[in-house]
């Protein structure tokens, strides 16, 4: 069969209003699309005619459209925008998508991406699923070489644990029918980006507002990077509680970390060397609450007595370490089986319009590692 009788078998245009596209058409590509369908032409634009736009063969389209690898990236981009611009989907497509949900972390925390492997793991299995997890890019958006990878594999469903995804892979999923849902995005998503977080500002909100029952009016808070909006979530609920209490935060108690162990140890260690330290530490993970902890153990401040602390996520290690950490239970395996749930729908329903967005609540989890603040 000729390559374009069989391309156009495979993909027609999708119905309703068409998908926007960061790719800017050169001007002698818009030339060639006014040529092949008017200036103001409706009908549909053939995969041949936006080959020809592309200045490519209809062979090379199809290679993109089916998320061949042979084709280099800038071809594959401008190809790509051109498709997503017409509003162009696989349909009926030779190869069936695998049984698979993919889960991509930026990093494997294994604590913490351990409880959202557990929930899509429980959900995918219920399904009659496997999880296959890939560790890509920075915690922003996964890397160039994931997209190549998982237009190969065709999973049923992506599952991302990032920042969020470039308008570029988004498109390039979205023309392959690999739906996905982002979980616990550090910015404000995109209307058509279906997400799953928690409440963060409700979460600081209750840790201030625990340390501050206790008595305590001296109150750091070490949270997670700056360009991230949980971050941000968790500090300003912070804020909000000693508002509440007509305490004014101070701005040297207040520490960006990277949501690691050493970024809790190196921001512990600069608080408690300031002239007046806090007399309790609310970290924004548990991981950096297990670095205050290892900063307090090298100088010998014994929590709770001398410096209390709260965590962030209630990973079981919580329990397991002495003393036992009052933390903020951040529902991870239960994110982990709603944006599996979610995903599978999509693959099952197509897209949802406005794309859902989950907010699953947080849990103040009182333990042993703070009490009334002591004397001095």
């Amino acid at each position: 069969m000729h390559p374009k009788c069989c391309c156009e078998q495979l993909i027609a245009p999708a119905r309703g209003p068409r998908a926007s596209a960061s790719f800017d058409a050169a001007p002698e590509t818009r030339a060639r699309l006014r040529k092949v369908a008017g200036p103001d032409s409706q009908r549909r634009v053939t995969l041949a005619e936006l080959a020809e736009a592309a200045g490519v063969s209809v062979a090379t389209a199809s290679k993109v459209l089916n998320g061949r690898s042979d084709v280099a990236a800038s071809t594959r981009a401008r190809v790509e925008a051109l498709l997503d611009r017409h509003g162009y989907r696989r349909r009926n497509p030779g190869r069936r998508a695998a049984r698979l949900v993919e889960l991509v972390f930026h990093e494997f925390q294994s604590a913490w991406s351990m409880e959202i492997i557990r929930g899509v793991e429980h959900v995918a299995s219920a399904h009659g699923m496997g999880v296959v997890l890939t560790e890509s890019g920075t915690r922003h958006a996964p890397g160039e070489e994931w997209l190549e990878g998982v237009l190969g594999r065709r999973p049923a469903a992506v599952v991302l644990v990032f920042s969020g995804i470039p308008e570029a892979m988004r498109g390039a999923l979205a023309i392959r029918s690999i739906p996905f849902v982002v979980i616990d995005p550090a910015g404000d998503p995109p209307p058509d980006v279906p997400s799953v977080t928690a409440a963060n500002w409700s979460g600081g909100l209750a840790a201030t507002r625990h340390l501050l029952s206790l008595g305590h009016t001296r109150i750091a808070a070490i949270t997670g990077p700056e360009d991230m909006m949980c971050s941000h979530a968790r500090v300003d609920g912070y804020r909000s509680a000693l508002a509440e209490a007509g305490i004014a935060a101070r701005p040297e108690w207040v520490r960006y970390g990277d949501f690691h162990v050493e970024g809790g140890l190196r921001n512990a260690a600069a608080l408690l060397d300031l002239p007046e330290p806090p007399t309790a530490i609310f970290a924004g993970s548990d991981l950096q609450a297990l670095g205050v902890y290892e900063l307090a153990r090298t100088r010998r401040i014994r929590i709770p007595d001398a410096l209390s602390v709260v965590g962030f996520d209630d990973i079981p290690l919580t329990e397991w370490v002495s003393p036992r950490m009052t933390t903020v239970l951040q529902p991870l395996e239960e994110m982990g089986r709603e944006a599996a749930r979610l995903a599978i729908r999509l693959a099952e329903e197509g897209p949802l319009a406005p794309a859902p967005r989950i907010e699953l609540a947080t849990r103040l989890v009182v333990r042993e590692s703070t009490a009334a603040p002591g004397p001095g």
